[in-house]
């Protein structure tokens, strides 16, 4: 006798009848009250291993697969579900007779509901010191085979890889008799497809990453010298929704890495304050990298991604002090990151503005106690801001229709293989200026000009269409300060108008990246003015 068709149709939409289910989790999470709310609905259950060791310590009525399949779990539990009575069961098209029938003559019964979950690989490979062979033996073969078996069947058969969804299927057959409506099966099928996309560009990103720390290049013959692989995966989870985006009228959310490495702003603990909104997420993360560039106690305020003011000191309040000062208009509305913990003498000094974000590695109780007066304050601890590593990763830019990806820009430029160009040599002071204003002109939107002196910024020129006028915006804001300071480019002059400019303000000392066809006439103007100029051989562009 040919198995009945499980198919119905209740109020115009085709409802799956759910007499059979496979339920094989890694994650057990709610697995014992869902399978026992199925046998309470007459729902045959099959599993395999750890699951069906756990719902028979239950008391619940389970057959283990080994019994439909007639072949035993094999390999040390490698191979378990690979098998036509399984697979059989669950592609089998319940609107096809043919179909019904084949599985039929080979003794095979159909399998309705498919609850899977898979083995923790991202667990397992972010766990220290992990080993390949650890990674490679959390990496599941029959969970995703019957995943995709199921969503790929969606309109005869449910899948579910969700334990959060446990309760609202379950709830949903109670009220359906048994039966499970096609939109449900389809919405399932398609958390089914991310699941096991999402799986497979976790194993991805690994074995890249595996790859290019030891060297292997992973691109093809179209690529034979790049470490671009000709298809590219950004596994990623939903940190958070966000009220709105960069305006009230665009929706967003924040998604954050599998793999996020511990100084990024994703790993921050919030301890005061509003939820962040998507422009403090945006300007956080881009605190967060100018926090790292010192090894002294540093102090960096944002706006818009950019830094407003910028100093280091002996102490972080005396860094706070000279942030400040550097744009006192800016900071207003500001983000503040450091690389030391926030004690009381600096809380007192930020309680005095109106700030948006501060991120620290830590908050002493008493600058606490201070800032959370501020009730909207948001106030993040991130403690591998006191450690960072200075390392190399990629950074992705998202253009309509595909991705740039690039190096992110963490090359350390060495003093010593800087050139002075110009008959005037900097003295002692004006290098560790020169050396402050070339750290911090890197992390300032072009075309970037940055005036520096004793460890802080003065005037910053930012994302301007040509480089005379990031000049001048830089030194109008330094105004009388810009006497004797410094003036740091990211790039080179291809006119001699920035010099000039420079000259006017007392500028004493310039770098920049050198290259251009028109250099000389750069190095002229500053010999006329006894402007000192170095060239570092290298620009950095931040677009």
């Amino acid at each position: 006798m040919v198995e009945r068709c499980t198919q119905v149709t209740l109020k115009g939409e085709l409802m799956v009848r759910i007499q059979r289910a496979l339920i094989s989790v890694s994650d057990k999470q709610g697995i014992v009250e869902f399978a026992r709310g199925l046998t309470d609905l007459g729902v045959e259950i099959t599993s395999t291993g750890g699951t069906y060791a756990a719902l028979s310590e239950a008391k619940i009525a389970v057959t283990a697969v080994q019994e439909i399949t007639g072949f035993p779990e094999c390999l040390g539990g490698r191979v378990k579900t690979l098998h036509p009575a399984v697979h059989a069961g669950i592609l089998a098209k319940r609107d096809m007779p043919a179909h019904l029938e084949e599985l039929q003559s080979l003794g095979i019964k159909p399998i309705d509901l498919v609850v899977v979950n898979l083995y923790p690989f991202a667990a397992t490979v972010a766990k220290p010191g992990v080993t390949m062979a650890e990674a490679l033996e959390n990496i599941d073969i029959g969970g995703p085979t019957m995943i995709r078996a199921a969503a790929k069947n969606f309109p005869g058969v449910a899948v579910v890889v969700n334990p959060q969804r446990y309760p609202q299927v379950l709830r949903l057959l109670q009220d359906g008799e048994g039966t499970l409506p096609e939109s449900i099966r389809q919405e399932l099928a398609l958390e089914a497809f991310g699941h096991t996309a999402q799986y497979d560009a976790l194993i991805y990103s690994y074995l890249a990453q595996d790859a290019a720390q030891a060297n292997r290049p992973l691109g093809t013959d179209v690529y034979p010298d790049t470490s671009f692989p000709d298809l590219g995966f950004i596994p990623m989870a939903l940190q958070q929704g966000l009220r709105y985006g960069e305006n009230p009228h665009q929706r967003a959310a924040f998604y954050r890495d599998i793999y996020p490495p511990a100084d990024s702003l994703c790993q921050a603990e919030q301890l005061h304050g509003k939820e962040l909104s998507f422009n403090n997420i945006n300007d956080g993360a881009a605190a967060v990298e100018m926090a790292k560039v010192f090894s002294e106690p540093a102090v960096v305020a944002i706006k818009h991604a950019n830094p407003c003011g910028w100093a280091i000191a002996d102490h972080l309040s005396e860094a706070f002090r000279k942030a400040y000062e550097g744009d006192p208009v800016s900071i207003f509305g500001g983000i503040i990151a450091c690389n030391r913990a926030v004690d009381a003498p600096t809380a007192e000094q930020m309680a005095e503005v109106f700030l948006e974000v501060v991120i620290a590695p830590d908050f002493t109780d008493d600058a606490l106690k201070i800032l959370q007066q501020k009730k909207n304050l948001r106030l993040l601890r991130l403690p591998a801001l006191a450690h960072p590593q200075i390392d190399g990763w990629w950074d992705w830019k998202r253009v309509k229709g595909g991705w740039l990806v690039q190096e992110a820009d963490t090359a350390a430029d060495m003093r010593e293989e800087w050139q002075v160009v110009t008959t005037t040599a900097p003295d002692e002071n004006a290098w560790a200026d020169l050396e402050f204003g070339w750290k911090t002109v890197k992390y300032v939107k072009s075309n970037a000009i940055v005036v520096a002196e004793d460890g802080m910024t003065l005037g910053v020129g930012a994302g301007q269409m040509n480089r005379v006028e990031a000049a001048a915006i830089a030194l109008k804001q330094a105004k009388g300060k810009a006497k004797g300071a410094i003036l740091a480019s990211d790039a080179f002059f291809p006119f001699d108008d920035v010099v000039k400019l420079a000259a006017k303000y007392g500028i004493r000392a310039v770098i920049q990246p050198g290259g251009s066809i028109r250099d000389e006439d750069s190095i002229t103007a500053a010999n006329a003015a006894g402007i000192a100029m170095v060239f570092t051989g290298r620009r950095h562009f931040r677009h």
